[in-house]
């Protein structure tokens, strides 16, 4: 199995790295992303990006369907309710963190 990020999700994991919860300077931030980003697979989504089937709470969120969408994948792996909430409607496979560790061991 390989992550598979875009451009737009890549910011977005930026975004989310500088909440203060982490308590990650900004150049822990890019060092995790530095370490990351070798192990996986970059897809250029089209723009404008097409009207989704589904409805997101948290507009930030379709990104990541839109890359699983495009990208074919197997499942979309998240630990964000606004996705989870969707994953009998959504045209992929939506498993939460445990449910991929389960699948793992």
């Amino acid at each position: 199995m390989t992550p598979l990020v875009c451009s737009e999700t890549i910011s977005e994991l930026l975004r989310i790295l500088a909440y203060e919860k982490f308590r990650l300077s900004e150049g822990d931030q890019k060092s995790l992303l530095t370490l990351y980003l070798p192990y996986t697979e970059i897809v250029k989504l089209p723009k404008p990006q097409p009207a989704l089937a589904v409805k997101c709470r948290d507009t930030n969120d379709e990104v990541f369907l839109h890359l699983a969408i495009k990208s074919r994948a197997a499942f979309l792996v998240t630990g964000d309710a606004d996705l989870l909430v969707l994953r009998d409607q959504a045209p992929v496979k939506i498993l939460s963190v445990s449910e991929l560790r389960d699948r793992l061991l």
